[in-house]
């Protein structure tokens, strides 16, 4: 199983130094990747009774491809995957162009992930419409790999029309691959019709936005993956190149405990986790790179 490791988004701060730390540690350690949330703005919860977002105005996000590029320079070989990106709130085309020179800057190490999000304020304000997301996803994707696999493209959809026109430079990987995130049966659908992987959906935390039970190293998540399976067959493609990733969370336990969990999402398929240290009471970035220490030593013992 591949291991990565979230970039602590909402604790780390802001010294461009702790982060550069931060990613050499997780490279250095043994990490395959690193994953990164994604949120351009934050709503004032005083200002909306009854809105219930999981991170407002107060919470900070590094912008992931931004955040990549720099870390591209950082690093020499460890993975970087948007984990996820809220793809129906941006244009399609500059997503497609940011990705591509993300790749090239980091010698082909992109991994993008993408989901249709919750936040219905941050749509508003980049003007982009929350009531079809869904729809729009798909024929977003379909456009970025085009964009990243022709010089020139002309395509004429029911949301996106352009004639004669191309990325320069390409990425690397052509396509680079993409993942998508959310638990509902339609995301399924869509990973095994035309997704290189599937970011699970593993907290509960989440679930209560989402309204879909969080997805287990259970029967329930065998269930779930077989399921997955059986759409991809159906798509006709081979399921086991659709990759899955879980999330491993050590808030309220030790890292120890948490890298325990590797056997179980290993026994029903798994085939990529990410372990986050967020919202466990850390206080600094080294205590953030102490429990990165702790979880990979006790999911690899030597």
């Amino acid at each position: 199983m591949l291991i990565g490791a979230v970039f602590p988004q909402t604790e780390i701060g802001s010294d461009s130094t702790a982060i550069r730390d931060w990613a050499q540690a997780a490279e250095s350690l043994g990490y395959d990747h690193i994953a990164a949330f994604d949120h351009v703005l934050g709503a004032n919860r005083a200002s909306r009774p009854g809105w219930k977002g999981m991170y407002d105005h107060t919470h900070t996000f590094h912008e992931p491809l931004v955040l990549f590029g720099y870390l591209a320079a950082c690093t020499e070989r460890i993975g970087l995957a948007t984990s996820i990106l809220v793809l129906p709130q941006r244009e399609t085309a500059a997503v497609a162009k940011q990705a591509a020179e993300v790749d090239v800057l980091s010698g082909g190490r992109l991994r993008l992930g993408v989901a249709a999000g919750w936040n219905d304020v941050e749509f508003e304000a980049l003007g982009r419409s929350f009531a079809n997301r869904g729809q729009r996803i798909g024929e977003q994707v379909e456009v970025m790999r085009l964009l990243w696999t022709q010089q020139l493209v002309t395509f004429r959809g029911k949301w996106h029309r352009f004639a004669n026109v191309g990325i320069n430079p390409l990425p690397l990987q052509r396509p680079i691959p993409v993942w998508f995130g959310g638990g509902a049966d339609l995301v399924l659908r869509r990973v095994a019709q035309s997704g290189d992987g599937w970011f699970a959906n593993t907290s509960a935390r989440t679930a209560a936005y989402t309204g879909v039970a969080p997805f287990g190293p259970d029967d329930a998540g065998r269930d779930t993956l077989h399921r997955l399976h059986a759409y991809a067959r159906a798509a006709g493609r081979d399921p086991s190149r659709v990759g899955v990733e879980v999330r491993i969370e050590v808030v309220g336990r030790s890292a120890e405990d948490a890298a325990a969990d590797i056997a179980k999402w290993n026994a029903i398929g798994v085939t990529h986790a990410q372990f986050t240290t967020m919202r466990a009471g850390l206080k600094s970035p080294s205590e953030h790179i102490a429990a990165l220490r702790r979880f990979i030593e006790a999911a690899r013992p030597a």
